[in-house]
């Protein structure tokens, strides 16, 4: 049998190799994005997860391309992972025709049926209700599909996350909910926010367990999840997963990060999800220095590679203004 990090959902060495290419292509994703920002190349605003990956992958990564997710603002993470193109999010950054959503989304609205992926949303706490509705239609049709609803620890306080809550569980359904609390929402430290230790508290509310989990390490979120993923396809309902984390940039392009210290961003570094996985690769006798450096390197070029795929894209240009609005 392979070797592998000791895990709950059976991943091998190869699954861990794959999980951290995908780490890197998101982190070379979103300091790209940063950079074209800066040069006046891509319009708008983004919202960056620099810091949040171990979050995306370990839960990502277990999911088939038939199950369900909804994500949110800061979504290009959980996109990239669950299979879509680089370059047609790139594309879609850039407003080219080959975008995810024609150029017409940008950075916040990045959706893809063809990988289950029911969009991200510039609206706190709208993903919510989105994939209780897509957990009731996989309930309905007996299919065997889940949701993975992602979210900010800000979108926990808004009504939607509440009522969607209380549905999930009176109605038994397949989602889950994983809260990516990042400390932060905006510039409002959470524990400002709200008045109990951990948010996965809440889940006790509406009568279905919650976890709160160190969502630096990637193979505590793997287990976490698995367990998650493993209760609503047994249609054994919800769960409501906290994965402590840090985003080390602002919460957007504009954003300069005054209301935290220099201090608080060195300590939160120190557990850089790659840089935990890395060690713990290397711990286990997994893989060389060599190879770690590259398979970092190869996923650099695949950014790159999609950034130059997307600037050979159309342009979107006023003649588009009104297609893809109605159904045909």
């Amino acid at each position: 049998m392979e070797p592998s990090l000791p895990n709950q959902a059976g991943l091998t060495r190869t699954d861990f190799e794959k999980m951290y290419r995908l780490m890197w292509e998101i982190r070379f994703f979103d300091e790209q994005v940063e950079k074209l920002f800066a040069k006046g190349e891509i319009h708008g605003t983004t919202h960056l997860s620099i810091g949040q990956e171990a979050t995306a992958v370990g839960s990502g990564y277990l999911l088939k391309p038939t199950d369900y997710m909804t994500t949110t603002h800061r979504g290009h993470a959980n996109t990239i992972v669950k299979g879509t193109d680089m370059s047609a999010m790139m594309a879609e950054l850039f407003g080219k025709k080959g975008g995810t959503n024609h150029g017409k989304g940008g950075s916040m609205h990045i959706a893809d049926s063809d990988t289950g992926n029911l969009g991200s949303n510039g609206i706190v706490g709208g993903g919510y209700p989105i994939a209780v509705g897509a957990a009731l239609s996989v309930q309905m049709k007996r299919t065997s599909a889940v949701v993975m609803c992602y979210a900010g620890d800000g979108s926990t306080n808004e009504g939607s996350f509440h009522e969607s809550l209380n549905l999930a569980s009176i109605w038994n359904l397949p989602v889950i909910f994983f809260i990516e609390n990042n400390q932060y929402g905006m510039s409002s430290s959470i524990k400002q926010m709200v008045n109990i230790p951990f948010l996965s508290k809440r889940a006790e509310s509406y009568g279905f367990e919650g976890k709160t989990i160190d969502g630096n390490n990637w193979v505590e979120v793997v287990n976490a999840t698995s367990a998650a993923i493993e209760k609503a396809r047994n249609k054994k309902g919800p769960t409501l997963i906290e994965a402590l984390t840090y985003r080390s940039k602002g919460h957007s392009k504009s954003d300069k990060r005054e209301y935290r210290s220099k201090e608080e961003e060195a300590q939160w570094l120190l557990r850089d999800p790659i840089l935990i996985a890395k060690q713990q690769l290397l711990e286990a006798k997994l893989v060389s220095e060599k190879e770690l450096s590259l398979w970092k390197e190869e996923s650099r070029k695949n950014v790159q590679l999609a950034i130059l795929q997307a600037k050979k894209m159309e342009d979107v240009t006023l003649a588009d203004l009104e297609t893809n609005v109605y159904a045909e």
